[in-house]
């Protein structure tokens, strides 16, 4: 049977929209209760919906009862400070699952390639209904930073680098693609995270603002990659003695985030 996908992610996976013209209070993700939960790098994350409405990050399929990252329950003392930034995650009129803002500690590139992750969103999705994909909406000035895909984690020859302005606005099927930011500020990036729903109404949100598959890319030195694919095999190999001094053998390493 399948999922009901989107038609704008079919080219490539991804799509940039306009930047947002609208400014947002930086108060409404500063002042938000914040948790420590694993992603690409040194986070914090700030969940402005969870499984039943409490300052939550964990996966909806680790509650009881499981379900998959749909139908998110909005966290009344979050979505009060930032009402702005709800709005934003209602925009496009898709369902929402996880909704939560991530504060990102400045970074290197080959940080940013070891911390390359697929994420899980459409565990327990049954078919038939939409495939679960992500909104980033960038919240800080993050003009020297960029968001990395990659469709083989191992390979940079499949790397997309997307710049992270304020306003700007990617939508990502992140179980596709191994991502991470590449955060090169001074202080921390922040960026609004939202689970949607792809349909009808993701997409005609997308055509309104002229979501484009295949966007410029941010160039790098072929030697700067090159360099950090060999520190990125050297932390895979020390990790990997690390764990088999304790007497644990590493599978593959294909890690599911989430």
């Amino acid at each position: 049977m399948g999922f009901i996908t989107s038609e704008a992610l079919a080219e490539s996976g991804y799509v940039v929209l306009d930047d947002h013209p609208a400014e947002i209070d930086p108060a409404e993700w500063l002042d938000l209760e914040y948790v420590r939960w694993r992603s690409s790098g040194i986070t914090r994350f700030a969940p402005l919906t969870s499984y039943a409405g409490d300052v939550d990050c964990n996966g909806f399929w680790n509650h009881t009862p499981p379900r998959t990252d749909k139908d998110g329950v909005w966290v009344s003392t979050q979505v009060a400070t930032a009402p702005t930034l709800q709005q934003r995650a209602l925009e496009p009129g898709a369902g929402i699952g996880r909704c939560r803002v991530i504060e990102l500690q400045p970074n290197e590139y080959a940080d940013a390639i070891y911390n390359l992750h697929q994420d899980d969103n459409n565990r327990l999705n049954d078919e038939g209904t939409g495939w679960v994909v992500r909104g980033f909406f960038n919240l800080t000035d993050d003009t020297e930073s960029m968001l990395i895909l990659r469709s083989d984690r191992f390979d940079p020859a499949t790397e997309v680098r997307l710049p992270l302005r304020a306003g700007s606005r990617i939508i990502v099927d992140t179980q596709r693609f191994w991502h991470a930011v590449w955060h090169r500020g001074t202080a921390p990036r922040y960026a609004l995270i939202a689970s949607w729903t792809s349909g009808p109404e993701l997409d005609a949100y997308i055509a309104a603002h002229h979501g484009d598959p295949r966007p410029t890319t941010v160039d790098l030195d072929a030697q700067f990659v090159d360099d950090a694919q060999v520190e990125l095999h050297r932390r895979i190999e020390e990790r990997r003695k690390a764990f088999e001094a304790q007497g644990i053998v590493m599978e593959p390493p294909t890690p599911l985030y989430s």
